[in-house]
């Protein structure tokens, strides 16, 4: 069987959530109502960010020069990619994030020819315009990262996921092995979801060493 990494990005690859950062900083409106809606439940993660971001009207490369400088990235994740290619495991960044600060960083990281699934952004003066599309070419509202996983199992990969939250919940169900930190593995202990904990990318690069 045919492995495949799915790995979440903001907080997972990331120290912290990058949409947050740039949502703090130039946002402008109540972002944060939003995002407790959210943490209600009364909104997907989708509605959050199309509607957060398009409270945003600072141009791509001001966002990107803001983001220049205290961006920490996880530990050992260059090994978690140099790990997954000397083993034949297909490394797929799944995220919830947008695509245009996901790609940046990677490419600044010499890791820009990974394969990435993100919310696409197009920036307007009035604000920006945020959407999901799905595997199948349609755009999603709800369900972007359970699509893919969803698209990865139908050909027989066995999935490995990697995550740290809320909206990491879902598609790490239908995985065949977890790895968890932050809220995704609180869930994990309340709900005995079956997974590994992690700090670092080398714990999850020693376990999949033994699989």
């Amino acid at each position: 069987m045919n492995s495949l990494v799915q790995c979440d990005f903001d907080g997972t690859v990331t120290e912290t959530d990058i949409s947050f950062l740039l949502l703090g900083a130039f946002a402008q409106g109540d972002w944060r109502r939003l995002l407790q809606d959210y943490k209600e439940h009364k909104i997907s993660v989708g509605a959050f960010n199309t509607r957060a971001f398009a409270m945003v009207k600072a141009d791509e490369h001001t966002l990107l020069q803001f983001l220049k400088g205290d961006l920490k990235v996880r530990a050992g994740f260059h090994e978690l990619v140099n790990h997954c290619q000397e083993r034949g495991f297909r490394l797929v960044i799944v995220s919830n994030g947008l695509d245009f600060y996901i790609r940046a960083i990677l490419k600044d990281l010499g890791l820009g020819h990974l394969e990435v699934y993100a919310a696409q952004a197009a920036f307007h003066p009035e604000g920006m315009e945020v959407h999901y599309v799905g595997p199948d070419g349609r755009r999603l509202d709800d369900g972007f990262k359970e699509a893919y996983i969803e698209s990865f199992l139908k050909p027989g990969y066995r999935v490995v996921y990697i995550g740290n939250g809320d909206s990491d919940i879902a598609p790490a169900k239908y995985a065949h092995h977890v790895f968890a930190t932050g809220d995704l593995a609180v869930y994990g202990r309340e709900r005995n979801l079956k997974y590994k904990p992690f700090e670092t990318f080398l714990e999850v690069v020693r376990e999949l060493d033994s699989m």
